[in-house]
């Protein structure tokens, strides 16, 4: 378990990384080639498609910050997990999702797959 959550870390730290070339080294680093990432709001394959989304997000909710919410639930490879999107540390959060990462058993993500549980007013 302490791999996992030391990949779920690693990943929720890439949607805050502000800068574009250190989060696309890390996005490099972190998932396979191909991996998925697929969200009700997105479906896209590889580290272009998963940093796109990233930026996409960073645009939009700029400022505020993702962290883990509750405890990493895992097992073979796999974890899944709450996260908010706050405006502060410790802050309610005005988005909260889940997420599912699958990874190769060496650490890289080859999948994630997400839900959102609470979406910002309009």
């Amino acid at each position: 378990m302490s791999d996992l959550t030391t990949t779920v870390s690693r990943y929720l730290d890439i949607w805050n990384e502000a800068d574009a070339d250190k989060r696309a080294a890390a996005i490099a680093e972190l998932f396979t080639a191909d991996a998925p990432y697929i969200d009700p709001l997105a479906a896209v394959e590889g580290h272009e498609g998963f940093g796109a989304v990233v930026a996409g997000a960073r645009d939009q909710f700029k400022g505020l910050t993702f962290e883990l919410h509750g405890t990493i639930d895992a097992h073979h490879d796999q974890a899944r997990f709450q996260w908010g999107l706050v405006t502060e540390p410790g802050t309610e959060p005005i988005a909260i999702g889940f997420d599912v990462v699958v990874t190769d058993g060496a650490g890289r993500i080859k999948g994630v797959y997400g839900f959102l549980d609470k979406v910002p007013a309009a």
